[in-house]
């Protein structure tokens, strides 16, 4: 059996998320992209993804691999291939084919997201569709130092969405960085795995020391309270991305 691994970047704005929703009616990136495969392959073809994406979430970097053991198409010309007949908000990076074991998510070592805030009085018309709009200036060293209280190995129960039924909350984050050019704030994030709206909430309580409604030390109380009500709001979809997916 042939396993086929994929990097694709999309633009999730015209998307309900990743994950196949047939039947609903409502377009993901995975419909689209196993649609396109099955055109190729002449027989139907199952894709699995590194990263469950919600709707309007971006990607510069999502894995995804497919097992096929007909597959016709050489795997150099694979990109060339799929980018030709794949919508224009959907393209296809690289191929590769990889050890029969190799699973997009479970294999996967670390992710990294960004999160993006057009931080300016005025909004932008060309960053509307890939940041979230604040205009109230915000305290990016207070978020620095807020940021540094999430690194490590912790349980980030509150950081997760309200009904979640993941039963280990623990991660480790590596990375929780915040760059600016001009008014644009980026936060990156790099971890060994997210639970579900992580980024978001991290970005939601951030954004609160930010504005000075928390402390920077008060991330240290929120973490240890294991209670998601504790934690800032959940950010907007637009602004996040998931930028890349290391094995």
């Amino acid at each position: 059996m042939r396993n086929i691994k994929l990097t694709i970047a999309y633009d999730g704005t015209n998307y309900h998320g990743f994950q196949e929703q047939r039947g609903t009616g409502l377009l993901t990136i995975q419909e689209a992209m196993e649609d396109c495969l099955t055109r190729l392959a002449g027989e139907r073809i199952q894709v699995v993804g590194a990263g469950r994406t919600d709707a309007g979430v971006h990607a510069r970097g999502q894995v995804i691999n497919f097992r096929n053991p007909n597959w016709p198409i050489p795997i150099g010309r694979i990109p060339l291939a799929l980018n030709g007949i794949l919508p224009d908000d959907i393209v296809v990076l690289s191929a590769e084919e990889v050890p029969e074991e190799f699973h997009s998510r479970f294999s996967a070592k670390a992710k990294t997201y960004s999160y993006c805030i057009w931080n300016d009085r005025i909004p932008s018309p060309f960053y509307r569709l890939y940041s979230y709009f604040m205009p109230v200036p915000l305290n990016v060293k207070d978020m620095e130092q807020a940021a540094l209280n999430l690194l490590g190995s912790h349980d980030f129960k509150c950081f997760q969405a309200s009904g979640s039924t993941v039963k280990n909350t623990v991660r480790t984050l590596y990375q929780a960085d915040i760059l600016t050019d001009g008014p644009l704030v980026k936060l990156v994030f790099t971890g060994d795995g997210f639970l579900y709206n992580m980024v978001r909430i991290m970005v939601g309580t951030l954004v609160q020391a930010g504005l000075g409604k928390i402390k920077p030390g008060q991330v240290v109380e929120i973490l240890q309270a294991c209670n998601r009500v504790m934690a800032g709001p959940t950010f907007p979809p637009q602004g996040l991305c998931m930028e890349q997916v290391v094995y």
